[in-house]
């Protein structure tokens, strides 16, 4: 299994706009459509190698102040990945 750690900046939300989007029950931040500004992406190819990684980016001082953020994104094996997965057909043509 293969992991993605990345570094990012935390955008910061304005209190009037969070508050209007908690009170409709959503999430303040949605990666999948504005995700944050990435500063350093590092790939493992294992899990403990992962967590070292970082376990060091997150020594870094913006990180430790609250600027930045590290995450860890499993990525996967791609010798596991199958061709429909990468082109998943239609559902009126399955």
């Amino acid at each position: 299994m293969r992991y993605l750690i990345v570094r990012t900046d935390i955008r910061p939300v304005e209190t009037p706009s969070m508050e209007s989007v908690w009170a409709d029950g959503k999430s303040v931040r949605d990666e999948r459509t504005t995700p944050e500004p990435r500063r350093q992406t590092v790939l493992a190819q294992d899990r403990a190698a992962a967590l070292d990684l970082a376990r060091a980016l997150s020594a870094m001082g913006s990180v430790r102040s609250g600027r930045q953020r590290v995450k860890i994104i499993r990525v996967g094996d791609p010798r596991t990945w199958q061709a429909r997965d990468l082109h998943p057909l239609p559902d009126e043509a399955r």
